[in-house]
């Protein structure tokens, strides 16, 4: 009777063992789970810094004309009237001749020259 006891005691508790380390809900899922709320919170700590950096954005274009101005001039390239905007475009150096100075090259035929390159802005002034 004794040693029946013991044996059924011991399978409990290899049973419950099992489903606590092992089994569907067991610590190994909760432990993942933890880890995955953590990067969660982490993440959603980056978004909400995002959002709080774009309200005072809005709000700053909202009250004020200088971020408005500032948005304007650098996304869509606007100047004042009287302004001359220069636009700089630079170029990959062109490979060494064989004098070791670099060679000369056609635009239309350059490899550096691409169609989907714009061509370089010429200064333009909003005087009359």
């Amino acid at each position: 009777m004794r040693r029946g006891l013991i044996l059924l005691l011991l399978a409990l508790l290899a049973g419950l063992q099992y489903r606590l380390w092992i089994a569907e809900g067991g610590m190994g899922e909760v432990l993942s789970s933890a880890e995955k709320l953590e990067q969660h919170r982490a993440h959603n700590e980056k978004l909400q810094e995002r959002n709080r950096q774009l309200e005072a954005q809005v709000e700053d274009l909202k009250s004020g004309l200088g971020a408005l101005e500032e948005l304007a001039r650098s996304e869509l390239g606007m100047v004042r009237e009287g302004e001359v905007f220069y636009q700089v475009v630079l170029k990959p150096p062109a490979a060494a001749g064989s004098n070791g100075g670099p060679e000369p090259t056609d635009a239309a035929t350059s490899p550096a020259a691409n169609a989907e390159d714009p061509p370089p802005l010429q200064p333009s002034s909003t005087q009359p």
